[in-house]
């Protein structure tokens, strides 16, 4: 074996022993209870992400701060929780109904509360992988933490360096800084973080609000104060989690009561009987690519349907997404929002009660009873296995009667990384591999290639892995799976659970048909072998609304 390809693998070994190990270890402290993350019980996970060093996090290996990795996180966990202490993850305990306020993170939906200056409890109501998620994501944080405190602390005898003492008198403060001011504290920064000027003013800027635009000068102050509190007082950070938490994790309390929520809807409707296809999406694509050309018609130019998608997804047209929500309510939309904790909600779509020729459809494969669909929001990660599991048993409804659901086809459309080709590319899978274990998925994807192809997007087809978290994408290991006889085109977090839940249903349970259709189709969010274009580097935009809306027509058309 030539000695470049062995160096190549022996990379990918050890990152692959050290997504072992993140995943063992977060086990076992999950059971445990609590741990210190910056201390011995905290080792392990530290070093693994250490060794793995995961794209997404960029140089968190090395000496100087790692700003995007950074900003990709804070935006994933509530406001203020760099300032606490004590980090309690809980299942949903009534929080709600105290005086505490919600805090929901911008880019993650979970409920979390800071409870006094101290504690931060952060909501876990979607499975494992939530939990891998946040824990992946404090241990980022945490050693980012001491690379500021190993650099403002400046010899043995604990003394301070300048700019961290100004940088406290400013926070400490609550000081309002002239632009001049700002600039030399960025300067400042910029040093203590081993970064340039130009660097960390970016960075400034993102975490910059109308409310609170010195935000970065703030999260720089307190990650670094609780670090040199941790080595010079011993005050250690903590995560606990609390024992309805790990009571409840893997017995599908959530996704129970979210299932029965859906099927409620549907005895109430008269649409047990009904043919029914599921289908995982976002809560605009089916609702617009039904409704929006009917209600809208006057907006589409040229016949292209995805110029007026494009429309509706800026921000400044929110009146005319309210007038097509307004149209499908009256015309069989009925809409779920969730109450159970999933974070998933639903439409319901009867098309009994669409005029089928005012869309862009003709009924080919559905003239016997109209079908409906049931759109649900996306899962994550182990969560589709306890969603889509719950959601395909039969319904106990009150009258003492079982309805299975005929369930025709099983739809799911997701935002995936993609491993050749670039962001808003499709991929279009052949089967699922679930990351560290042997287990695979194949199965009959009713969408091809050829389906997608021509309609001004990149189209990749072949298998597709599953991995444990967004957040441990790493460099070697994808191009193992890329470039070796696997060939895998892509990784996302869902398909191989959803494979998993729909497999058990149809062949083994018997819940469902055995003859159930499925089908699996993702746009890229980003391409993780390509520096600067992994999850990091921000998000698509409207690169997304095209791929979105054509696999979306694909789906409905073949339904239809």
């Amino acid at each position: 074996m030539k000695k470049g390809k062995l160096k190549n693998r022996t990379r990918s070994q050890e990152s692959s022993a050290a997504i072992e190990k993140l995943y063992i270890s977060m086990r076992h402290l999950f059971s445990r209870g609590f741990y210190k993350p910056m201390g011995v019980s905290g080792e392990t996970l530290r070093e693994s992400l250490l060794a793995l060093r995961p794209e997404i996090y960029g140089s968190i290996a090395e000496e100087k701060a790692e700003l995007s990795g950074l900003t990709y996180v804070i935006d994933r966990l509530p406001i203020g929780i760099e300032e606490c202490r004590f980090i309690n993850l809980t299942a949903d305990e009534g929080y709600s109904k105290s005086h505490f306020e919600v805090i929901i993170p911008s880019k993650r939906r979970r409920n979390c509360y800071r409870i006094d200056k101290d504690q931060m409890n952060i909501e876990v109501t979607r499975g494992r992988s939530e939990i891998y998620d946040i824990l992946t994501h404090l241990t980022f944080l945490f050693i980012e933490s001491h690379k500021i405190m190993n650099k403002v602390v400046v010899n043995d005898e604990g003394k301070i360096m300048r700019e961290w003492q100004l940088l406290e008198e400013i926070v400490l403060s609550n000081k309002k800084l002239s632009q001049s001011e700002r600039e030399v504290t960025l300067a400042h920064v910029g040093n203590i973080l081993g970064r340039t000027y130009d660097e960390v003013s970016g960075t400034y800027n993102e975490f910059t609000t109308d409310e609170n635009p010195d935000r970065f000068f703030q999260l720089i102050y307190w990650l670094g104060k609780l670090a040199i509190n941790e080595v010079r007082e011993n005050q250690k950070r903590e995560i606990s989690f609390t024992s309805l938490l790990r009571e409840s994790i893997g017995h599908h309390v959530y996704g129970e009561f979210w299932a029965n929520d859906i099927k409620e809807v549907l005895e109430k409707e008269g649409l047990l009987g009904r043919p029914i296809h599921i289908i995982s999406a976002n809560m605009h694509s089916v609702m617009n690519s039904i409704y929006a050309p009917i209600v809208l018609k006057e907006h589409i130019q040229s016949k292209d349907d995805i110029a007026l998608f494009e429309m509706l997804s800026e921000d400044k047209n929110a009146d005319l997404r309210k007038k097509v929500k307004i149209f499908a309510a009256k015309q069989g939309l009925f809409y779920i929002e969730d109450k159970s904790g999933t974070n998933i909600n639903v439409q319901v779509i009867d098309t009994a009660e669409i005029d089928i020729d005012l869309t862009t459809y003709n009924i080919k494969n559905s003239k016997g009873e109209k079908p409906v669909l049931i759109v649900m929001d996306y899962a994550f990660g182990e969560q589709a296995y306890e969603t889509m599991d719950e959601l395909l048993k039969p319904y106990y409804c009150n009258k003492g009667k079982t309805y299975h659901l005929n369930v025709e086809s099983v739809s799911i459309m997701g935002k995936a990384g993609i491993l050749e080709g670039g962001k808003g590319d499709i991929m279009i899978p052949s089967s699922h591999i679930f990351e560290g274990t042997a287990d695979n998925y194949p199965f009959e994807n009713e969408l091809k290639k050829g389906d997608l192809e021509g309609l001004g997007v990149e189209v990749f087809e072949g298998a597709m892995i599953s991995v444990l978290g967004t957040s441990l994408q790493n460099k070697d290991i994808l191009e193992f799976f890329h470039d070796s006889t696997w060939s895998v085109i892509g990784l996302e977090m869902e398909g191989a659970h959803y494979q998993k839940a729909i497999q058990a249903a149809s062949k083994i349970r018997g819940n469902i048909s055995k003859d159930v259709k499925v089908r699996y189709a993702y746009y890229a969010s980003d391409n993780p072998l390509e520096t600067g274009s992994t999850l990091a580097s921000g998000g698509l935009g409207t690169t997304g609304v095209r791929p979105t809306y054509i696999i979306t027509e694909k789906i409905l058309e073949q339904i239809f």
